[in-house]
């Protein structure tokens, strides 16, 4: 089977694809891993954050062969207080806020719903997806746009998200500093951080929560390589 792992960022990624072999692409700013096992290939590809950048990473992911099943793996923001940064979770809804389409990813009575929104969300923004879509626990930029590839193509699709803000978290708004191609343009980002201070220890705790959460996909995502069961991984919760 050729699984495809489509993230947006490296640093979503690099827990798992340690030791993996690391593969040319053809995608300007993107990267790409890949690992065989058994007659399994496992493919990881990231491209950058957003629906465009999503498109890409998916077409480098499949461009030696037709997947067989994708995993939308990345960094998400909660959308309730039930849901605690550096955790990881496996939603079964994806909703795509500008569309309003929706995507059930199993057959099974588990309904843990996330949101597609086309920028980064804040505090306020979170809290109108919230009273927007009762229920919803997480809030990402890309899931909606994988899971449409993956259904377009016939194919399963899973979703593996880590928490790297709290519903609460007060950030700085990144979305000026995020590129066309879905890249943070970091000198810019930090130089405006340096004048506002008041964020330093919000930005902290994100990247320590960062860090956790992808220690956490990539536990889930090693035990769905290691155990094949599909079933048992689309009803864990969280780790």
């Amino acid at each position: 089977m050729r699984v495809g792992i489509i993230a947006a960022l490296a640093g979503e990624l690099k827990p798992l694809v340690k030791g993996w072999d690391c593969v040319t692409t053809l995608t300007p700013k993107s990267k790409k891993w890949m690992l065989r096992r058994g007659e399994d290939v496992w493919i990881a590809v990231c491209a950058g954050m957003g629906a465009e950048a999503a498109r890409r990473a998916f077409s480098e992911a499949e461009r030696d062969g037709a997947l067989e099943m994708v995993l939308s793996v990345g960094w998400a923001g909660a959308l309730t207080e039930e849901v605690s940064a550096g955790t990881a979770h496996v939603p079964t809804m994806v909703i795509d806020a500008l569309t309003g389409e929706q995507f059930t990813l199993t057959e099974g009575n588990r309904k843990w719903r996330l949101v597609t929104t086309p920028q980064v969300a804040d505090s306020r923004e979170k809290a109108r997806l919230a009273a927007t879509y009762p229920g919803a626990m997480l809030v990402d930029m890309e899931a909606a746009t994988l899971a449409r590839l993956a259904a377009m193509r016939g194919i399963p699709v899973l979703c593996v998200k880590g928490v790297s803000d709290a519903v609460g978290a007060t950030l700085p708004d990144l979305n000026p500093f995020i590129s066309r191609s879905g890249h943070l343009r970091t000198l810019s980002f930090l130089a405006s951080i340096a004048l506002q201070p008041r964020y330093w220890p919000a930005l902290v705790h994100l990247g320590q929560n960062s860090a956790r959460s992808a220690e956490a996909m990539r536990d889930l995502i090693l035990e769905l390589m290691e155990e094949k069961n599909v079933e048992k991984f689309i009803r864990t919760g969280s780790v």
